[in-house]
């Protein structure tokens, strides 16, 4: 585009347009991603989807659900104040509650009742480590008991407790999860080598109300309700993704690259996943196209924020090492994420 790199004498350039204008013009891709990606997502889930309502079928006995005096029909409206329109609500809420006594409230035959509730504790093992098809080690979570005892990515557990597993991830879970038994020996290939590891998996914490839930009617406006909602929560998941990389919570290790992403579409299973797929890569783009760093739509528009705070242009020089400085590093990126989708693949 003429005047973006450079200055131009044109008035119809890059250069020449105000301030809005050129931060629009720089967003404009990015929000396209993002829109055609929401604009998919909602098609797909509004035609395909088999939503959850907020409606309970029936309580599980000896939860806390039961004991609090919840019914088969009532309507979980609010938990903690929050409204409840589905199940993944209902489960989002329920998680950062963190076990917490919850306040409830229902409609019962279009009365709205209020019930005090303190969830019900189930506790289970986690290893913190994550396996292909194949029990192939994709990632393991740092401080996680698998991290501990050295396990590492592109390990192949081939057996548990001194039995063969054939490459069934199923016979390592139920392993596991077995109870009475905390430690648990694993042998394992790392390229030629084989190594015993032992160890004790951690235990976790999980909290339910103790419902099951109706399937929503199949209705042109159910589907369109419950489409906006899923497609509401896949976009701000993508948004916390991204927070949890500049958090600390995820590594850059555990990033995909071109060479992962394709090896992904190789295995979407019918065109429904494929196009998820696509509307994932797409809104991802997006958002990481809008983030603040130099090379991207993102780090241009800071630029043109500082501009307007200190009404004057940065020096052309000034910002032209600042973009190199960020492709550098984008570059660099790019090649250890691509590096690491190689060692994933063999």
């Amino acid at each position: 585009m003429e005047g973006e790199d450079e200055a131009s004498d044109d008035d119809r350039s890059f250069s020449k347009a105000s301030i809005p204008k050129r931060i629009a013009i720089c967003a404009a891709g990015a929000i396209v991603n993002i829109v055609f990606a929401v604009v998919v997502y909602f098609i797909v889930m509004a035609t395909s989807g088999v939503y959850i309502s907020n409606e309970v079928d029936s309580t599980i006995p000896d939860y806390a659900a039961e004991q609090a005096g919840i019914q088969s029909g009532d309507k979980i409206i609010e938990l903690n104040g929050k409204k409840v329109n589905n199940k993944y609500d209902l489960d989002d809420i329920m998680s950062k509650a963190n076990g917490e006594e919850i306040l409830v409230k229902v409609n019962r035959n279009e009365k709205i009742l209020e019930f005090t509730i303190k969830p019900t504790e189930v506790k289970s093992k986690v290893t913190g480590m994550y396996l292909d098809e194949n029990c192939k080690v994709i990632m393991v979570e740092k401080g996680s008991c698998s991290e501990k005892q050295g396990i590492q990515a592109n390990d192949v557990i081939t057996k548990v407790n001194n039995e063969e597993i054939n490459g069934d991830p199923n016979k390592l879970v139920e392993a596991i999860q077995q109870e009475g038994i905390d430690t648990i020996r694993l042998t394992i290939e790392r390229g030629n080598a084989e190594i015993n590891i032992e160890f004790t998996p951690d235990y976790v914490s999980s909290y339910y109300l103790g419902v099951n839930m109706k399937m929503a009617p199949n209705t042109f406006l159910n589907r369109c309700f419950y489409g906006l909602m899923e497609t509401k929560d896949f976009t701000f998941s993508i948004v916390d993704n991204v927070k949890q990389l500049f958090t600390g919570n995820v590594g850059i290790d555990q990033m995909t690259g071109p060479i992962g992403i394709g090896e992904m579409v190789s295995k979407t299973n019918g065109f429904k996943e494929f196009i998820y797929l696509m509307a994932l890569i797409s809104i991802s783009l997006g958002v990481t196209n809008l983030l603040p760093i130099p090379a991207l739509d993102g780090g241009k528009i800071l630029i043109l924020i500082i501009e307007a705070i200190r009404r004057k242009p940065m020096k052309p020089e000034n910002e032209i090492n600042i973009q190199l400085l960020g492709f550098s590093i984008l570059i660099a990126l790019s090649i250890y994420v691509s590096y690491n989708d190689i060692l994933r693949l063999f």
